[in-house]
């Protein structure tokens, strides 16, 4: 639920002090055939907007309301007064950066109608301002209803917009965190068990070296082939650590399937920079799990990949002309609907991205992976 300090948006900028230099124009309207006393009113009304228009901005909570009620009616006045109605454009602006939803519906509304009334009731009564100025009048009203909605949107973008980013964050806090999680459970699984295997069967030699030479020596040779397949282990888990670029992918998917006498076709350059190393990674790895797919379980001849990067996504396809799906056979039906694809999914799940699958000619796998958002660059505000 948002707070009452947080209806109004932290980013305006300089905003608010550059519209102060309009405030010249009101006492053009004043002191034009006006009596002392309107003129009076007229200037306490004006440094009392200009007041009230500063505290709008560095309030919290109920005062912001109180003071652009004030704003509001101080408008209305000016209007019907003097035929100065550009004191809404002001408010219009203001009302737009409002965060909290009913609050700002609820000014909006309210500044609409009496601001659509204030000039209705000046060309009802052929106020000579009015008429001098209508085609001003009409864009300040046109103003009224478009500013706040505009800015409110950009606003809420830019709030969206920083959420994002923020989520795009902790999701790489928390890939770090499982990296480092599943990094540890390997060395216990695989390493820790090995070294201490190595340990017990040292033991063992040490014991037997004088009674049994010859079973020290079988167990010395098991603790050199548990050495070797532990070093193995250790250079395969620090391969998959490094992560892999698509275009290195590309390459070794080249090699697998001209070993396997199956023709690559490519469309698209993989070279790209919007796609984040951790996206690329899993589409590598999508990419590695589809070929290898093909190779054992399609029977095709041919395998085009198209690499198609759009502004928010990159997507992969990836084609054979082999039995496929439905067609194929038991073996091959059990690993798209196996472990094989539901893990591409859950990889690809895991970083916003999605597969899917179209059955035809062959089999196309669509693989579909969220770009790094790019913050447009910000429109100079008034």
């Amino acid at each position: 639920m948002q707070k009452w300090h947080h209806i109004f948006h932290k980013n305006t900028g300089i905003s608010p002090y550059v519209w102060v230099v309009f405030y010249i124009l009101p006492f053009y309207f004043i002191f034009r055939n006006s009596s002392p006393y309107q003129a009076t009113s007229g200037i306490v009304m004006i440094v009392l907007f200009f007041i009230c228009y500063m505290l709008s901005f560095v309030s919290k909570g109920w005062q912001v309301y109180f003071w652009t009620s004030i704003q509001i009616i101080i408008s209305i006045a000016m209007t019907l007064m003097f035929g100065y109605v550009y004191f809404s454009i002001f408010l219009a602006y203001f009302i737009g950066n409002i965060q909290n939803r009913i609050g700002f519906f609820t000014l909006y509304s309210i500044h609409i109608v009496t601001t659509f009334l204030s000039i209705n009731y000046g060309l009802a009564v052929q106020n000579p301002v009015f008429l001098a100025q209508f085609p001003f009048v009409l864009i300040s009203l046109i103003g009224v209803i478009l500013l706040p909605v505009n800015t409110y949107n950009r606003n809420k973008r830019d709030k969206l917009e920083g959420e994002l980013e923020h989520a795009n964050k902790r999701i790489s806090e928390l890939v770090k965190l499982e990296e480092r999680q599943r990094i540890a459970r390997d060395l216990h699984d695989t390493i820790g068990q090995k070294l201490s295997l190595i340990g017990l069967k040292s033991d063992l030699a040490g014991k037997l070296m004088q009674k049994n030479p010859a079973k020290a020596q079988e167990e010395i040779d098991d603790v050199r082939q548990t050495a070797r397949t532990a070093l193995k282990e250790v250079r395969e888990l620090v391969t998959e650590m490094r992560g892999t670029r698509l275009e290195d992918e590309l390459f070794r998917v080249k090699q697998i399937l001209k070993a396997a006498d199956i023709q690559l076709l490519v469309e698209g350059d993989p070279a790209h920079t919007d796609t984040s190393l951790l996206a690329e990674n899993v589409v590598s790895m999508c990419l590695k799990e589809a070929v290898t797919n093909i190779v054992k379980h399609s029977s095709a001849t041919k395998c085009m990949v198209e690499i198609e990067p759009t502004r928010t996504e990159l997507i992969v396809r990836v084609q054979d002309n082999g039995t496929g799906i439905a067609t194929g056979g038991k073996e091959s039906r059990s690993y798209y609907r196996g472990n094989g694809l539901r893990g591409m999914k859950e990889r690809l799940e895991f970083i916003n991205g999605s597969l899917d699958i179209i059955c035809g000619d062959g089999t196309m796998l669509v693989i579909k992976a969220p770009n790094i958002v790019q913050k447009p660059e910000k429109e100079p505000s008034l």
